[in-house]
């Protein structure tokens, strides 16, 4: 027999306008792939065996999507406790009716993402889905974009330990200091997804990431000027690739007026018009998904986090085309 509806859900199925969270959470159901990242966790998870006598675990699927809305509305534990209260689109999607049951609590979820951290399924997560992207045919490996960018930290030191995360530093950009972190991505020149991505303090140079970020495949590097030299260094020199490294502007500015500096800055522009893709996933994880600010304390905890939603980044980039 077919159960009754709720009050709150038959209003809710009424109601005639989809809301654009209710359409992106629609649009994620989708492209995920849901039984990979099932599988990938399950040997981690609760087994029927553990059980002790307190109260049956939260099921993986569900505990799995919780910890998605987290990443992509920016959502503490406790906060994303309260939204699910609040948000019937957040109800719908993990599949929960506040009549028959209650919405897991802060200290399920605190559990789940460090089962994440220990076994180190963060980066699987994001190989996992580089790996549907590729077989889709919609990552290449023809070119790389590098780039990094400036994760914040609480500065602030009124706190337990009267100082800041040890593992964070101070870097200047221009005229303006920042503390926190740099994540530094690998982005494919035809997609614009990250195929590879790490975390530093943020007065880490950027041309001492660059080995990482790249796969081993690619035809052409695309950087900006803080990758100048990146070709001689000891762990890049010999590589069968095409350095396109942006001039730096005081160079550009010192050359003498002529067809040369024409030539010269037109070949600048169409190297950024290329390299400005890489940023692109930087604006989805930033302003779509909200982490302007590290969550957590150390380098490890918050590089994990990165590589979950520049997982979920890449399939709001390729979206159109998973959805095709």
């Amino acid at each position: 027999m077919p159960q009754q509806l709720t009050f709150a859900q038959a209003e809710y199925a009424a109601k005639k306008k989809v809301t654009r969270r209710e359409q992106f959470l629609a649009e994620m159901e989708q492209v995920l792939p849901w039984s990979a990242l099932i599988a990938l966790i399950k040997p981690h998870y609760y087994r029927e065996e553990d059980r002790g006598a307190g109260h049956p675990p939260v099921g993986l699927e569900r505990m799995l999507r919780m910890y998605l809305l987290q990443q992509w509305y920016s959502l503490g534990d406790e906060a994303l406790e309260d939204a699910i209260y609040d948000s019937q689109a957040f109800r719908q999607f993990l599949g929960i009716d506040l009549g028959r049951e209650s919405v897991p609590d802060a200290t399920t979820l605190l559990g789940f993402r460090r089962l994440l951290e220990t076994n180190g399924l963060q980066v699987q997560i994001f190989e996992t889905i580089k790996a549907l992207l590729r077989a889709r045919g919609v990552m290449m490996n023809q070119g790389t974009l590098v780039d990094a960018s400036i994760i914040n930290a609480p500065s602030s030191t009124k706190n337990k330990a009267k100082e800041r995360d040890p593992q964070m530093h101070q870097t200047r950009k221009g005229n303006q200091w920042y503390f926190g972190m740099k994540a530094h991505i690998g982005v494919d020149l035809h997609s614009g997804l990250v195929h590879s991505l790490t975390g530093t303090a943020a007065n880490e140079a950027d041309v001492n990431q660059t080995a990482n970020l790249l796969h081993g495949e690619e035809k052409a590097v695309y950087a900006d000027a803080g990758y100048t030299g990146a070709d001689k260094r000891a762990e890049l020199k010999g590589r069968d690739v095409t350095w396109r490294i942006a001039m730096k502007r005081g160079k550009l500015k010192a050359m003498a007026e002529g067809p040369l500096k024409e030539l010269t800055t037109r070949a600048e522009h169409l190297k950024a018009k290329l390299r400005a893709r890489v940023e692109h996933p930087f604006h989805v994880v930033k302003n779509r998904f909200g982490h302007r600010k590290v969550r957590y304390k150390g380098l490890i905890k918050n590089t994990g986090q990165l590589y979950v939603l520049f997982a979920l980044a890449n399939l709001v980039i390729a979206k159109k085309a998973l959805l095709a």
